[in-house]
């Protein structure tokens, strides 16, 4: 059950409006990044949950607060619009050509869909997909990926700082680049606190028999590039990070046969390899007979 409190988590006022920004802004609304995407990721980490209550209540705790952020950067980006008039908006393509393009392919879905509000897409109006978000079962797997999206989701607020002078939008990401430092440190904690449990190790998963792998090249570094310099890095030497092996290093090589194929079928009328007419003739006469 959720229960919806009229306060934001923090305020989100701008200080002018500004209809460009509010366009870079949907980036990390609802972008593969954005805060929808780590919402939704949480949500149903937490709700797909079988492990330890601890972990689904962070997971549920997290990705509840991750709705207030939504909320939050939909109010800014209601506020950066809803003010501005069309003769400012006018003026910015006058004064720029590349603003031109961006807001002619952007203003026209922002007044006519969504009445000068913010809308559940990225930055170049691609609508979210829920293929942004994991939700696998695998806490540790999971959790590593939780680290990724917050860390790239810091990135992008990090950048949209940079790009305006605007003091309240800046407030409002003072904000969300400390909840963002929070989060990173929040899952590398539990990613320590699974092992410390004993519920989930290196390699993911840690539960599937090591037996059933190929143990000479679970700890060989395969180096497909045409330098070497690979070889001087922590993964080419030295005791494996779970503890189990010892990285070596080695130029990669093909371990397996020239696959060839079949001849084509003929009924699907591709083009047949001439050097193989005795195969095709008897494919042909099979396939009729």
């Amino acid at each position: 059950m959720f229960f919806h409190v009229k306060e934001l988590q923090y305020q989100a006022k701008p200080a002018a409006p500004d209809p460009l920004f509010a366009s870079r802004l949907q980036e990390v609304l609802g972008g593969q990044w954005g805060e929808m995407s780590v919402m939704m990721t949480y949500l149903f980490q937490g709700w797909n949950c079988r492990g330890p209550a601890k972990y689904k209540d962070l997971l549920l705790g997290t990705g509840t607060e991750e709705i207030a952020h939504v909320e939050m950067l939909a109010t800014m980006i209601s506020r950066l619009l809803e003010r501005a008039p069309i003769s400012l908006q006018e003026t910015m393509v006058d004064q720029n050509p590349a603003v031109a393009a961006v807001m002619g392919g952007m203003n026209p879905q922002t007044a006519i869909v969504a009445g000068l509000g913010a809308t559940p897409n990225d930055s170049m109006g691609i609508p979210w997909n829920s293929r942004y978000t994991i939700a696998s079962g695998n806490m540790l797997a999971d959790f590593r990926f939780n680290v990724a999206a917050e860390s790239q989701g810091r990135l992008q607020v990090a950048r949209l700082y940079n790009m305006t002078d605007d003091a309240g939008v800046r407030d409002m990401f003072s904000f969300m680049l400390a909840r963002d430092t929070m989060h990173q440190n929040q899952w590398l904690a539990a990613i320590e606190e699974l092992a410390a449990d004993g519920l989930e190790q290196t390699p993911v998963p840690s539960s599937f028999p090591r037996d059933r792998e190929m143990g000479e090249v679970a700890y060989q570094f395969m180096n497909a590039s045409d330098g070497t310099e690979s070889q001087e890095g922590r993964w080419a030497k030295g005791p494996s990070m779970d503890g189990h092996g010892e990285f070596t290093w080695a130029k990669a090589k093909p371990f397996g046969e020239n696959p060839g194929v079949l001849p084509a079928d003929p009924r699907l009328y591709g083009t047949p390899d001439s050097s193989q007419n005795g195969l095709v003739d008897r494919v042909v006469n099979r396939i009729t007979s």
